[in-house]
């Protein structure tokens, strides 16, 4: 539950932004942004001027949108003739997240909205929800304590024989009945993600995913996640999960065998615990991204691992972790030209992670909130490969 205080301690942020960037307000239209600023996942847009109360405009539902969110001023929306009497004529600079609005529905605002100028502020407004506030950070935990409980309840269920997709489904059951909303929002455009992936003997293979480890998944429309394929003996079963609670992304790995592991495996996960161990320990204020990734590239490369590290050898990711929050997707990330210095409150999915093709996939990942002393972890669970 989003309070009011919490709500207006936002838009407060945003509209000091807003005042530094010389805007006169701006119009959120994307959903996780508009939720993110009124506490209610309904269709519609908001008007936030840069000073004053914002205007939620609702298409549907209207009556829902009321109840749920601490908003005074929440309206249906109106009529094309009726929409530009909504923002003053003064308001001539709007601001507009270019990054996830489609250019049919930018024109047609400003259609609407005629002789005003429309500015991106996509880097602000990322920057600004990347930082979580002390009810944020309560609510990621709670999402990484219920996401740790059902990785917790795997050996319960992986059995010899099992596919990668029956391997999924069990999981994704347990996750679904524990609250799990399933939602895996992304930003980055082309990018799609269901729940997470199970992968074994269907791990280590090309695809358009941007991460370390893809799967075959289970069609060319679907190349992504478990495939069909039966899971393997002596061979690292990768599970990748996401946990959505109360729309807030949590994100953690783990690896279960069924027998024993190669020992070329066994030394690339004792690697990606160093790495994460590293990274874990750098996660203050004032740490610059790109460094840590060069960090952590360094450490990969002295293991004799650098064809290996985060991907197939080719199609490596070019990052070792990756901001969440509303989505998988967030400030800050890890990588190789990110030189943005993190911040305290920011919260990180850290994946250092291996893939060999003839062998398989290893690593591990957890979700980590920035502190001073270093990140605080989120995903409660022990990191240890599971032997079965």
């Amino acid at each position: 539950m989003i309070t009011g205080d919490e709500l207006q301690s936002r838009i407060r942020a945003m509209q000091a932004l807003l005042k530094e960037q010389q805007l006169d307000g701006a119009l959120f239209i994307f959903p996780i942004d508009v939720y993110y600023f009124s506490a209610t996942r309904q269709n519609g847009a908001l008007w936030m001027p840069v000073e004053g109360t914002p205007t939620l405009l609702i298409r549907k539902s209207y009556e829902r949108a009321r109840r749920e969110s601490p908003l005074s001023d929440i309206r249906p929306f109106p009529s094309s003739r009726e929409f530009p009497g909504v923002i003053p004529e003064t308001a001539t600079r709007i601001g507009m997240t270019f990054d996830v609005v489609p250019v049919q529905q930018r024109d047609y605002y400003a259609r609407l909205l005629a002789g005003r100028e429309f500015v991106d502020i996509s880097p602000f407004n990322r920057q600004l929800r990347s930082v979580k506030s002390p009810a944020e950070l309560e609510m990621l935990r709670r999402s990484g304590t219920s996401l740790s409980a059902v990785f917790a309840e795997v050996p319960q269920f992986l059995v010899a024989g099992m596919r990668e997709i029956d391997l999924a489904a069990e999981f994704e059951c347990r996750l679904r009945k524990a609250g799990s909303e399933g939602y895996v929002r992304m930003r980055a455009f082309n990018q799609e993600l269901f729940q997470g992936l199970a992968v074994s003997t269907g791990g280590p293979s090309f695809g358009f995913f941007d991460g370390a480890v893809t799967g075959r998944g289970l069609s060319n429309a679907s190349p992504h996640g478990a495939s069909l394929e039966v899971v393997e003996r002596n061979t690292p079963i990768l599970l990748d999960y996401t946990g959505v609670f109360q729309g807030y992304i949590t994100d953690m790995t783990r690896i279960f065998v069924m027998g024993d592991l190669d020992e070329e495996l066994k030394h690339a996960f004792d690697v990606s615990l160093s790495i994460q161990e590293m990274l874990r320990a750098s996660l203050k204020p004032g740490a610059i991204c790109e460094e840590l990734f060069l960090q952590a590239a360094e450490m990969a490369a002295q293991a004799g691992l650098k064809d290996n590290f985060m991907g197939m050898p080719g199609e490596q990711a070019r990052f070792v972790g990756h901001g969440v929050g509303l989505e998988l997707d967030e400030f800050p990330v890890l990588a190789q030209g990110f030189k943005m210095a993190l911040q305290q409150g920011q919260t990180v999915a850290i994946e250092p992670k291996f893939v060999f093709p003839e062998k398989g996939v290893i690593g591990i990942e957890n979700t980590f909130a920035v502190t001073a002393e270093g990140g605080d972890k989120l995903t409660e669970l022990p990191d240890n490969i599971v032997f079965m």
